[in-house]
């Protein structure tokens, strides 16, 4: 070859001979044919060179590998490079052809830069060839060399790094038991950054390749192969070639991480550790961020899994006797541990998960190893213990031999385990990205729990504890995780001491965690610490976690009531041994438990919580359905033994006993836990429906004692009175319980009767009802006692109805009682007529003469002839005879429904419609009679509007009601006056605020429903708009469901409608200030609340595009309205500002749409404008600046998407050209 190092061939001349020496001289001096000589002499030299060079190589291998039993046969990189550069000498003619016979410079050229590049790449490239570097000769391995800190080794970190001496150093030079300088700690984990794309100068881009398909990635990837199978045939590999083997599980790691650069067994041979991760950086030019261990879906969650297992299995595999060959374990250890500690989050993570599991398969190594070392000493000593003439001496030389080689691999899984966790663990556990963490935190928990002798220890639990106080809340999930099986060991008990003394408040603490699995975790953590380390839990700790119960999440709330059955309802057989009522009956188990429920519910004061509480515990203590345990504690007396409950407790423990009915019988949590779309499965269903009937048996009975026990009692009654809601009401006949519902029945009567209470006489009403279903046998004994029940109520309101009227005839003043009989009997008429029709009672046209003549006296401005509070009542009947009779129409129509009955309908619904609206109107009338009038004309307007529209309703299209302007007035002006209020009163409590703003927040719903179902024009709910921004925190999410459903009815109308409310906010703002000032605060809240309303109309413009254009020319109108200006004839128009708060609409405008809008408001403002503008024409300026270039200040973004698919559109359809600016009709 030549001096500069080019490689040169000749091509024999096809059936030639080489020309001689005279005819060379006769035809002068040939250069090609000299060069072709000289290159076939030294490509034969080569060649020969070569071969002999390989079977020289293979001869000694295979020498050097008879001498060294039990040890492989060293790599073969020396053969397999002569065997590469014979192939290239072979079949690379034609670049060679070109290189020498190019005739061009820009070839030459080419050649040149080429030379340079490939003096700068590393060997094994396909550019050049360049002699492979042999291997330096390994001396046979000792038994335990010992290097030191600073001894330099075949991999490792390149001189300067942050790691200290020996860090990076592998272990196939030896076992490594040396003491290491593990320096301190590394921070190269605390920021990232992405490998480069490309190489170095001069470097080819890599080309796509086809996958291995032999590769362990792609057999563990695609499950080609069982897991098992796949690591045995890499041990048979491994046995015969075990730098082939090694190769391949190195490239495992790094195709696992998504790099697609490909280790070369010359790169193997030749490049530090360090070196080949540099270049496999250089080579990860993933663009996308992800990677097999973080890329979604079920496929490669599997492979997570996969990959995982393989690691495992594989050391598994090797345990007895690879893992000590002083080779595998140092390379891939020194491998793992240098990519665990790179800037490619890739690497890092996928290596530290593999380093990880490594450490947790040698942990199960190790405890292997321990149990036979254990056995192996027991043995031993057995055998020693013998007498001299009884002991077998081979016997005895043999466990010793065996003690020692355990021990010695005892020894070197514990300097492997140490030194991994100090090279990858102590780094990684504070990694930047949380799965680095969680793994870390995951991994030291299952040491922990596994090989507790060696990692159960102060030094080991430490990370634990600082990282409970992580940011990410699955780290601190991990965290308590690993901790939880630690606790629940009384073995452990001892070593956790110190630990718990000093992380015992943050773990009590984190039981009140914003993560909802953390916090459920603490609980279950202080649960195991409860257990067996009681008395390192103060009260006050208890206390944090007894609140619990009434958490809105249901898992940290039943994880709470676990904690209070491990606290303080364990179940005490021997303190109810000796326990009876007073006629001699042995008290339940269950009896201390629920009397220390009762207590435990009262000390919470959260008493309107009780379904909270119940929600908690009933999945987890049987005591909540011990039904003949409660009811035996409010029915039976105390014993000599025992103490009666008092009242608080006795209505306490009613409230609870029905909660549990109430959860026991329909399966549903309280109102905020669980989701409202559960689907219970066959084996809830059957519980629910065993519950239910165990229940029933049980209250059948007992329940008439206990209402007979509690008639006069009201709030306990409210509550017994719901248990024949949840009952199975087949038991009854079944069961032959006639008796019973009898007295069930006569009872309820009686409630009724004594009782005035609402929540009493509502229950009562209720039950009546449930019970009174035509679909059960006993629907005739209850429908019968229903009649006899409503008689009872009608009698009693006209028998005090007429008292009444008698006493005022006979200008008498009614007394107290006479008052309280009237309104008493008003009230149950009101609260019955709600859940049974008493339209046969005929005292409807009673009620309404009763409302029309407080009317009356109202009018005429003279005090009400009954207490208001009655005519409240009698409004209420009213208004429910009124929907019964219209629902008795519907369903007997083609039956008993006239024609005749229908016009009667017809002219109450009227009358009362106008008594109510009238009542409304009236100043005089009290606050509960409009709120009353308020909500009955809402509800009956959406009842009746649209009355007869349905399929099959025709015949009652007579029954339609529309409001008339001055209707939708009046309850336009109750909205403003009793909904859209400041609280002024600041002596009123927290839970009555609440209870003000649910009813104001009904007010409005019930009036937004009139706009939403096309009862009132959308133009009503301006009024309401207006407020959206000002009110946003009280009624934000009822005005914005209003302006969806009002923009799916009709979108023009829609924006009209914000427009309008804009408008009034405008002209209040006028009006309140003599003018407008654009700097003000409430000039900016009416921009704010256009804004608003800009963003509603989202991102499609031209799904909007009239209703857009329609709101951009009724503003126009008001801004130009009146066009001049009365103060100052030279000066803008008065409402010209409104320009700039029309300008937040402008980015919702098409783009051909503002040329339209342009001209519009061009045409509508030409003449007006002087030369000369000041700053009160601003707004003008802004606003068409915002028209003429393209897009507002505002909602900039938000319409680019949607313009640019209209645009796609109009290039297919027509140009922008079409619109006319100037037309009459502002066209789009």
């Amino acid at each position: 070859m030549s001096g500069q190092g080019k490689r040169m061939r000749l091509e024999e001349d096809e059936g030639g001979e080489t020309p001689s020496r005279e005819e060379q001289e006769e035809d002068g001096f040939d250069p090609m044919a000299f060069y072709k000589q000289q290159q076939q002499a030294m490509l034969l030299q080569a060649t020969q060179h070569v071969e002999q060079t390989r079977d020289e190589i293979e001869r000694v291998q295979e020498q050097a590998e008879q001498e060294a039993s039990g040890v492989r046969r060293p790599r073969r990189s020396a053969a397999t490079a002569a065997t590469m550069a014979l192939s290239y000498m072979q079949n690379n003619d034609s670049a060679m052809d070109n290189r020498i016979f190019g005739n061009e410079k820009a070839e030459e050229q080419e050649y040149a830069r080429d030379r340079e590049d490939v003096e700068d790449e590393e060997a094994g490239e396909d550019v050049v060839f360049q002699t492979p570097i042999a291997p330096a000769p390994r001396a046979k391995a000792k038994a335990t060399p010992v290097r030191g800190p600073g001894t330099a080794s075949r991999r490792g970190r390149p001189p300067g790094s942050a790691r200290g001496a020996g860090s990076n150093k592998p272990r196939g030079g030896g076992r490594g038991r040396a003491k290491r300088d593990w320096g301190g700690d590394d921070d190269d984990g605390d920021f990232e950054e992405m490998p480069k794309k490309g190489g170095q100068r001069g470097r080819r881009p890599a080309m796509p390749t086809a996958e291995d398909e032999n590769s362990l990635y792609f057999i563990v990837r695609t499950g080609r192969a069982s897991l098992q199978q796949t690591v045995d045939d890499w041990i048979e590999e491994y046995k015969v070639d075990r730098d082939g083997a090694l190769l391949k599980l190195m490239q495992y790691f790094i195709s696992a991480s998504g790099c697609k650069g490909k280790i070369t067994s010359e790169m193997q041979v030749t490049l530090e550790h360090a070196d080949i991760i540099r270049r496999m950086t250089e080579e990860f030019d993933e663009e996308s961020g992800e990677y097999p261990l973080t890329t979604p879906g079920q496929y490669w969650k599997k492979f997570k899994g996969n990959f995982c297992e393989f690691v495992q299995l594989l050391v598994k595999q090797c345990q007895y006797s690879i893992i000590y060959d002083q080779y595998l374990m140092d390379n891939v250890i020194s491998l793992l541990t240098q990519l665990s500690d790179s800037q490619v989050r890739a690497f890092r993570h996928t290596s530290t998960l593999a380093a990880l599991k490594l450490m947790t398969a040698l942990v199960d190594v190790a405890l292997t190893v321990s149990i036979n070392l254990d056995n192996t000493a027991r043995q031993y000593d057995s055998e020693r213990a013998k007498s001299k003439d009884k002991r077998a001496a081979d016997r005895l030389e043999v466990l010793m031999t065996k003690r020692q080689e355990l021990e010695e691999n005892m020894d070197e899984i514990k300097n492997m385990l140490t030194y991994m966790f100090k090279s990858v663990f102590v780094h990684r556990y504070r990694d930047t990205l949380p799965e680095i963490r969680s793994i870390c935190m995951q991994e030291i928990g299952t040491w922990m729990k596994k090989f507790h002798q060696n990692f159960l220890d102060d030094s080991y639990l430490k990370y634990i504890g600082w990282t409970l106080h992580d940011k990410v809340g699955d780290v601190r999930l991990k965290c308590l995780q690993s901790l939880e099986p630690l606790y629940a060991s009384e073995e452990l008990k001892g070593k956790l001491e110190l630990f718990t003394s000093k992380f015992k408040d943050r773990i009590v603490s984190m039981t009140l965690d914003k993560e909802f699995d953390v916090a459920v975790e603490a609980v279950k953590l202080v649960i195991s610490i409860l257990k067996f380390h009681q008395e390192i839990l103060s009260d006050k700790d208890c206390e944090h976690v007894y609140e619990l119960v009434y958490s809105s999440h249901r898992a940290v709330a039943q994880a709470a009531g676990e904690f209070l059955n491990e606290r303080l309802f364990l179940p005490d057989e021997e303190a109810v041994r000796d326990l009876r009522t007073k006629r001699g009956k042995k008290r339940l188990p269950n009896t201390p438990l629920i009397r220390d429920l009762v207590q435990f519910f009262i000390e919470s004061e959260l008493h309107e919580h009780g379904s909270y509480l119940v929600d908690s515990l009933i999945e987890s203590n049987p005591m909540m359905k011990d039904w003949e345990c409660m009811t035996d504690l409010l029915i039976e007396e105390p014993g000599p033994m025992e103490e009666g409950l008092d009242d608080r407790q006795e209505t306490s423990l009613i409230e609870i006993m029905v909660c549990c009915i109430r959860q026991s019988a329909t399966g549903d949590p309280p109102v905020g836990r669980g989701s409202s779309r559960k689907v219970l499965s066959a084996r809830e269903t059957k519980q629910i429906q065993d519950d239910k009937i165990a229940l029933t048996s049980h209250f059948i009975t007992t329940l008439p004692q206990l209402l007979h026990k509690y008639l006069p009692d009201p709030e306990k009654m409210a509550n017994l009175l719901v248990i024949p809601q949840y009952f199975d009401l087949e038991i009854y006949t079944t069961s032959r319980q006639e008796k019973a519902l009898e007295s069930l029945l006569r009872l309820v009567q009686e409630v009724v009767d004594k009782h005035s209470d609402t929540d009493v006489l509502e229950t009562a009403a209720q039950t009546l009802e449930k019970l009174c279903d035509d679909q059960f046998p006993i629907f005739s004994r209850c429908e019968t006692n229903r009649s006899r029940l409503l008689d009872m109520v009608s009698n009693r309101y006209r028998e005090s109805l007429d008292e009444y009227t008698n006493l005022l005839t006979g200008d008498e003043e009614p007394d107290q009682d006479e008052v309280y009989a009237l309104v008493s009997s008003l009230k149950k008429v009101s609260i019955f007529y709600n859940c049974h029709d008493m339209g046969h009672w005929n005292i409807w046209s009673g009620l309404l003469e009763i409302v029309t003549r407080a009317r009356d006296c109202l009018v005429e401005k003279q005090p009400l002839w009954v207490p208001e509070e009655a005519v409240k009542y009698c409004l209420l009947g009213c208004y429910f005879g009124l929907l019964w009779d219209k629902n008795s129409l519907a369903e007997n129509l083609g039956g008993s429904t006239t024609h005749d009955n229908i016009t009667d309908l017809k002219d109450r619904l009227a009358k009362f419609m106008q008594v109510s609206k009238e009542m409304m109107g009236l100043e005089g009338a009290g606050a509960q009679l409009k709120e009353e009038a308020f909500i009955s004309i809402c509800d009956l307007l959406i009842v009746f509007g649209h009355c007869g529209e349905g399929s099959g309703q025709a015949p009652l299209k007579p029954l339609a009601f529309k409001p008339d302007e001055g209707m939708g007035v009046l309850l336009n002006i109750f909205i403003q006056d009793h909904v859209f209020i400041e609280d002024e009163d600041e002596d009123i409590d927290d839970h009555q605020k609440i209870e003000e703003l649910h009813k104001r927040r009904n007010f409005l719903a019930c009036y937004c429903k009139l706009v939403v179902y096309n009862v009132l024009p959308t133009k009503s709910a301006a009024d309401v708009l207006k407020h959206y921004v000002t009110f946003y925190n009280d009624y934000g999410d009822i005005i914005k469901a209003t302006l969806g459903k009002a923009r799916e009815n009709n979108k023009t109308n829609c924006a009209k409608t914000m427009i309008q409310s804009l408008i009034y906010k405008f002209n209040e703002l006028q009006q309140e200030t003599g003018g407008v000032d654009r700097g003000s605060e409430d000039f900016h809240a009416i921009k704010e609340l256009a804004k608003r309303f800009a963003l509603s109309f989202g991102l499609d413009a031209l799904k909007n595009r009239d209703a857009v254009a329609s709101l951009h020319r009724e503003g126009i109108l008001v801004a130009v309205n009146p066009l001049e200006n009365p103060e100052d004839p030279a000066g803008a128009p008065p409402n010209l500002a409104f320009l700039e708060i029309l300008t937040e609409f402008t980015g919702k405008l098409l783009k051909q749409d503002k040329k339209v809008v342009l001209g519009y408001l061009d045409k509508r403002i030409a003449g007006g404008v002087p030369n000369s503008r000041g700053e009160d024409w601003a707004p003008l300026n802004m606003y068409r600046n915002s028209l003429v270039h393209g897009e507002g200040d505002e909602g900039r973004g938000a319409s680019h998407q949607a313009k640019r698919q209209y645009n796609r559109k109009r290039r297919r359809s027509g140009s922008d050209e079409d619109d006319d600016p100037d037309d009459e009709d502002f066209r789009m």
